[in-house]
């Protein structure tokens, strides 16, 4: 079950979705896919791939935009709205102060946002504990490196990503108290999200400071990460979506985010009319977070890393181990 702590204190309200437009049609839900496309291979194509998976077990239709630049967002938000998507999912954090002034404007609509809190009453807010999830890849980078070096490459700089970084380093450090963890992020504006070529270059520079094992929270950009790595012929960690079958037996595990289950969920609950407002926390004890194993990296990791890494994450489950979430404080307790 989804953990929902909801704002404000204030008791969880049933929104009903499937109500008629003005022209007596019934709603359709709309997403609004962020920038970098929804073939991203990563974060918006899960949510991409979790709308079409709602589409191919009910039948229903839905509406749907791109984002193309940093302009579009109010103006895309508002005009999905007026055409009577109901609701919309809105994906990433930078949508957070759009949706704060354009959901009371639009009070019989129901919003959700993936990655970001917005405290309106017609909102639905859906985070992640993507530290976890990273604490558990750390751990197993630590485990396959051969050099005791191990690296991190974020999109765009900001506090989300170095959730993930930290965690990945707590992770790692768990493991090895003497591993050395390199931090790298690809820019300070959204094209850091899209920029493969920079990712690339990260990658080798990080390989000549000794890592052997790279993980890309990038978007886009980390198949650039993920291709270097492979050139390279160094372990490299995928995000958001399983990215093992990028690059077989090159690829250790994707720290797997399940946005295709927030959006299919989404999609469902409003359409059945149980859609609640509030707080929804998606991590490892709802399989919200975790990490991948297929037949493109079984031969990769080991018996004894998954044992380690089960243990470990039954222990987060049961609080005797806790990750420190950076977004709580701004600060990691290791050295990033």
């Amino acid at each position: 079950m989804t953990i929902r702590t909801l704002l404000g204190g204030a008791a969880a309200l049933a929104m009903t979705a499937g109500m008629a437009t003005a022209d007596g049609h019934a709603a359709q839900p709309g997403l609004i896919i962020d920038l970098g496309g929804k073939f991203d291979k990563s974060f918006n194509e899960s949510a991409y791939n979790g709308a079409q998976r709602w589409v191919e077990e009910t039948g229903g239709e839905y509406m749907e935009t791109e984002l193309a630049n940093e302009a579009q967002r109010e103006q895309t938000m508002r005009r999905m709205a007026e055409r009577g998507a109901n609701p919309i999912v809105v994906l990433g954090f930078a949508n957070a102060s759009t949706l704060e002034s354009v959901a009371p404007d639009y009070p019989d609509t129901e919003f959700a946002i993936v990655d970001m809190v917005v405290d309106q009453p017609n909102v639905k807010s859906i985070v992640f504990s993507e530290h976890e999830g990273s604490y558990l890849v750390g751990m197993m980078a630590a485990m396959a490196s051969e050099s005791g070096t191990v690296s991190f490459i974020g999109g765009m700089d900001v506090p989300l990503i170095s959730k993930f970084a930290c965690g990945y380093a707590q992770g790692a450090k768990a493991v090895n108290p003497d591993v050395n963890v390199i931090v790298n992020m690809t820019g300070t504006t959204p094209s850091a999200w899209n920029d493969p070529v920079k990712g690339a270059e990260l990658t080798r520079s990080q390989i000549s400071q000794g890592s052997d094992v790279v993980f890309a929270a990038a978007g886009g950009t980390g198949i650039g990460v993920l291709q270097a790595a492979a050139d390279e012929d160094i372990l490299s960690i995928g995000v958001d979506s399983n990215q093992n079958y990028l690059h077989p037996g090159e690829v250790l595990t994707s720290m797997v985010k399940r946005v295709d289950n927030a959006v299919y969920d989404t999609f469902s609950q409003a359409m059945n009319g149980e859609l609640e407002t509030g707080i929804s926390v998606l991590g490892l004890e709802n399989e919200g977070v975790g990490f991948a194993m297929d037949d493109n990296n079984a031969d990769l990791v080991t018996e004894e890393m998954v044992a380690a890494v089960e243990e470990a994450k039954a222990a987060i489950i049961a609080g005797e181990i806790e990750v420190h979430d950076f977004l709580s404080d701004n600060t990691c307790p290791v050295d990033l």
